[in-house]
């Protein structure tokens, strides 16, 4: 045997103390990639970019009602820090809002308004003619195509849904497709 017995023991602490130093840095310290700004996904971040996708998912859609381009995207949620997670989160929680803001303000809206008046409910269908706007099939296919194919007829649709359709043919065509009440209102 080579030495006492606490020279032995003191060669085999030194090796089991590096190993449980080595193993306290390993479960303590931050990881490479979060040393290199990518933070490790928390729990609540699926929340974070669902959430995201769903303001994302409605801004586009009162953009594609109101016939605007669609905002671009940008990069992907999935690759980021949580903190930029939460920063894109509001971004699109803000555009959200502000789509939906200019959705429900049409520039035309008291004369649709009027014009509806005269017309009927929302929910109408009378003859050939659907919604408080009164619109044909023919009207519907050429202006409200995607409603039509994803909601049905006009008198399934929102009445700001109705508008914005309207608005859309009036570039086109003005008040003409409703002569009388467009008339009643003095808007011909």
């Amino acid at each position: 045997m080579s030495g006492p017995v606490w020279q032995r023991q003191s060669r085999l602490l030194v090796p089991a103390v590096f190993l449980i130093l080595v193993v306290l840095v390993a479960v303590f310290a931050p990881s490479a990639g979060a040393q290199q700004g990518q933070h490790n996904v928390v729990p609540y971040d699926d929340y974070l970019v669902s959430s995201t996708r769903a303001y994302r998912q409605e801004t586009w859609r009162w953009q594609k009602l109101m016939a605007k381009h669609r905002t671009p995207a940008g990069r992907g949620e999935l690759d980021a820090s949580h903190d930029y997670r939460r920063w894109v989160n509001r971004l699109w929680k803000n555009r959200a809002a502000s789509a939906r803001r200019q959705a429900h303000n049409p520039p035309r809206y008291q004369q649709w308004m009027c014009i509806h008046r005269y017309e009927g409910g929302w929910r109408l269908i009378d003859g050939p003619y659907y919604g408080g706007l009164q619109m044909n099939m023919e009207f519907q296919r050429m202006y409200g195509s995607d409603l039509l194919r994803t909601k049905g007829t006009a008198n399934r649709w929102t009445p700001i849904e109705q508008i914005w359709i309207a608005e859309r043919a009036y570039g086109e065509l003005g008040y003409q497709p409703w002569p009388n009440t467009a008339r009643m209102c003095g808007l011909l």
